[in-house]
């Protein structure tokens, strides 16, 4: 298929295509709607070689996270992948480890390899004070975290309704000293820990400060902090976690001194993975569609590439909570 061919379609010239192609201005909003449109439905892709030529940009995007070992980031990444082989790209995958120097140095590595794009998901530090130059420079599209301080394209969940969700279920079946594990770096630990808060004020109950604890968000972190708790004299009677890697190692923990869930101890969790629903009992989870969010920031992506001057947007996805039988219902 050749440019010629989209022309035809869409009723204009191969130069309007053309500009349109390359992002450059002087094409009317009306007929540059209709041009991607027609781009869309003939699922056309430039000549990767001369778009790299004509744009000095290589035919990658950049995807940045915080832990593919998270199977929150697994499931994310397998959907921006499929979306840039869609669009004859291909994706340089990083881990930040919610590291700011790592998440600079990667940053400055797509700047250096040209890439056409970047996925990103921001540390703490940066979400907070985001540069709205760090935008400018390069399409980009943010996930997982919002952010202060800059227009830029985004797709997110709403971490404190569904921490709060997932709080209230089990403040609802009696839970009152609820332990709650959340991601000390990270904006989505922060505003599940928010909604946890939230849960408690709502039910007019005070949570224990010495059962919230922020720590690492890594599967021997989780271990080690239950581990403690389930030593003190006065354990609590329900573990909340806000991730896949701190559950896991939750988890690991409650079986390792054997105690019984739910009987003894009631357990929730942010994050589905396949061993939340094969073990016994199964564990109550809040479900987020993260291959639907790969999928719609990448998507968005081939779009502001495509039109840099597009208004920005964030996408909002819901996510779902799982009700099973790990806090007794």
């Amino acid at each position: 298929m050749r440019i010629k061919d989209i022309a035809a379609a869409a009723g204009v010239s191969t130069a309007t295509v053309s500009r349109v192609l390359s992002g450059k201005q002087h094409v009317r909003p009306e007929v540059q709607e209709k041009v991607l449109d027609v781009i869309k439905e003939m699922n056309y892709s430039p000549n990767r070689a001369a778009r790299s030529l004509r744009s000095k940009k290589s035919s990658s995007i950049g995807l940045i996270v915080a832990d593919i070992q998270n199977p929150f980031f697994a499931s994310l990444c397998r959907a921006v992948e499929d979306v840039a082989q869609d669009n004859n790209f291909s994706v340089i995958l990083c881990n930040t480890d919610e590291n700011p120097e790592k998440e600079r140095n990667y940053l400055e590595l797509m700047q250096n390899e040209n890439a056409a794009g970047i996925i990103l998901a921001p540390t703490g530090q940066l979400a907070d004070h985001f540069p709205q130059q760090l935008a400018d420079v390069c399409p980009m599209v943010i996930i997982d975290r919002k952010i202060t301080g800059a227009a830029v394209d985004s797709v997110v969940i709403d971490n404190v309704t569904a921490a709060q969700q997932l709080t209230s279920h089990m403040l609802q079946h009696g839970y009152r000293r609820i332990a709650g594990l959340f991601g000390v770096h990270s904006v989505t630990g922060r505003d599940r820990r928010r909604g946890f808060n939230l849960a408690f004020a709502d039910a007019g109950i005070v949570p224990e400060e010495e059962l919230i604890i922020d720590l690492p968000a890594r599967e021997a972190d989780g271990h080690a902090a239950v581990s403690r708790l389930l030593e003190r004299s006065d354990p609590p009677d329900a573990i909340l976690t806000s991730s896949g890697l701190l559950a896991g190692g939750a988890f690991r923990a409650i079986r390792d001194k054997e105690i019984a869930v739910p009987e003894q101890l009631a357990f929730a969790t942010f994050d589905e993975s396949p061993w939340t629903a094969m073990t016994r009992p199964a564990i109550t989870v809040i479900e987020q569609p993260t291959y639907a969010i790969g999928q719609t920031a990448g998507e968005m992506l081939f779009k502001r590439i495509l039109d840099p001057t597009r208004p920005t947007r964030q996408v909002v996805l819901s996510s779902r909570l799982l009700v099973r039988h790990s806090c007794g219902c």
